[in-house]
């Protein structure tokens, strides 16, 4: 049985309610760095029927050095307009590989006041697997719906908070990349980057939250990877390469009561190409 206050859906739930007049279905496929799949032609060829493509490096600061920066409320809201994401309707956002760019986009609505919005469990395969149709060709312009963008900072950490928050050791900060980037045993994707991680922050990588089919982890199993890196006395900021990962750290926590939640959303793109900022290797003081 679906939880009210589940921020994911299964895709039962979704075939049961895919043809309500309040549901948006959003596809959030987004190719990391190195990756050379074309994820808005894939949506064409492939996709849930209904389904609009978000952009995540166009619906963003296009004017930032930084890589898909949240972008201004008045461009968010446009950009959801012109994809018929609207007031008073429920949005689905899903990706291809199960959870992990889908985060960001409910991330991103959330920061722009948008609550009724899940993530589908699993992704485009779980839909596939679930007996689901798959449309493909063109995808049809939607009609145009008025979205109302509400800017929340709580959700938002600037590089200035951040600093702060290093400095006085203010909030757990979790950082969701790879544990041999977060020690600085690897390089990052993106080239002149420091290795390394913030002082004080802790690795949770995004991948020990899913499970192997890309489903994220049930919340008995989710405790057991976030319970010692997490006080509930303590402000909770979550980072990783650019902005993506670090949100399913925010979605896994929401799982768990915990919605209050920031991202970094400069994350290491930001940090590690600063000379001044405070770099620390190797691993991060176990979770108690």
């Amino acid at each position: 049985m679906q939880r009210p206050d589940d921020p994911l859906v299964d895709a039962a739930w979704l075939l049961a309610r895919k043809a309500a007049p309040d549901i948006r279905i959003i596809d959030a496929s987004w190719a990391a760095p190195g990756e050379a799949m074309d994820m808005r032609a894939a949506h064409a060829e492939q996709r849930i029927p209904g389904a609009v493509f978000f952009d995540i490096d166009e619906i963003a600061d296009t004017a930032s050095p930084l890589p898909h920066m949240l972008p201004s409320p008045e461009k968010f809201a446009s950009r959801m307009r012109r994809l018929g994401l609207g007031d008073g309707a429920r949005f689905v956002v899903y990706d291809r590989t199960g959870v992990f760019s889908a985060a960001r986009v409910w991330w991103m609505a959330r920061a722009m006041g948008k609550e009724d919005i899940v993530v589908l469990d699993g992704g485009l395969q779980a839909w596939i697997a679930a007996g689901g149709e798959i449309e493909d060709g063109p995808p049809a312009k939607p009609p145009e719906r008025h979205f109302t963008a509400r800017f929340r900072q709580d959700l938002v950490r600037t590089l200035g908070e951040m600093r702060a928050i290093v400095a006085g050791q203010s909030a757990a900060v979790l950082d969701a990349r790879p544990a041999a980037r977060f020690t600085g045993e690897a390089g990052e994707p993106r080239p002149g980057l420091k290795r390394g991680h913030m002082p004080g922050a802790i690795n949770v990588a995004w991948s020990s939250l899913v499970t192997a089919d890309g489903r994220l982890k049930d919340a008995e199993s989710l405790r057991a990877v976030l319970g010692g890196a997490v006080s509930p006395a303590m402000p909770v900021v979550a980072t990783c390469g650019s902005g993506v990962s670090a949100a399913v750290i925010a979605l896994a926590l929401a799982r768990l009561g915990r919605w209050d939640v920031s991202l970094y959303d400069g994350s290491w793109a930001e940090w590690g190409s600063l000379e001044d900022t405070p770099i620390a290797v190797g691993t991060s003081a176990p979770a108690s």
